[in-house]
C-alpha cells in the first residue's frame, strides 16, 4: 500500500502552511510571547524560544530552560531517544502546583550539527498541560500523542500524527 502526500490546506493572510516547511527542518527564533500553565501556575512565561519547522508537522517550540520556574524541570531518568535531525534527546519530569509528569519534556544537550542553538532547550507536549498559549492564543497539540508540534491558527495543514500519517 503506497501512502500519498495529502492535499495540503491553502493558507490564508498571516498563515503558513506546514507543507511549505523543509525537510529536514529548519530552526528559526521566536519572539512570540510563549506562556505554559502546569497545576495552576505559570512554569514558563518568555519571548526567546526557537521554532523548529518540518515538512508536515506544527511548530515545536524549544524554551530557554532559565524561563521555567525554578525546580519544575527534573531530569527523568529515562533512557535518552535519538532524532535522525537534532541527536540524542533527553527527558523531564515536570513539577508544579502539586501535579507531577514524567517524561513530558525533552531537550538535545549536544545537538546535532545545523542544530548547535538548540543547545538545552526544552520542547515539552502540549497536550498534558494546562494550557499554553503563544501571543494568548490557547494552542492545540499535534494529533497523535507522539510529537511535540503547536498548533495555532497561523498555521494550517493536514498535520502528521494522525490517523493514516505515518507514511508521510
Amino acid at each position: 500500500m503506497t501512502m500519498r502526500r495529502p492535499e495540503p490546506l491553502v493558507p490564508g493572510p498571516g498563515q503558513e502552511s506546514v507543507w511549505d516547511y523543509p525537510r529536514p527542518p529548519r530552526m528559526e527564533l521566536s519572539t512570540e510571547l510563549i506562556e505554559v500553565v502546569l497545576g495552576g501556575v505559570t512554569i514558563v512565561r518568555t519571548q526567546r524560544a526557537f521554532r523548529v519547522l518540518e515538512t508536515s508537522h506544527p511548530p515545536t517550540y524549544y524554551l530557554h530552560p532559565d524561563d521555567f520556574v525554578p525546580g519544575v524541570l527534573q531530569p527523568s531518568g529515562r533512557r535518552p531517544t535519538f532524532c535522525e535531525f537534532k541527536g540524542l534527546a533527553v527527558y523531564f519530569t515536570l513539577r508544579s502546583g502539586g501535579i507531577e509528569l514524567r517524561d513530558v519534556a525533552w531537550a538535545y544537550p549536544v545537538p546535532s550539527p545545523g542544530f548547535e542553538a538548540l543547545a538545552d532547550y526544552v520542547a515539552l507536549y502540549v497536550q498534558v498541560m494546562d494550557s499554553c498559549t503563544v501571543d494568548g492564543e490557547e494552542v492545540t497539540p499535534q494529533p497523535g500523542g507522539f510529537y511535540g508540534g503547536w498548533i495555532t491558527s497561523k498555521v494550517v495543514g493536514p498535520f502528521k500524527g494522525g490517523p493514516g500519517s505515518n507514511g508521510w
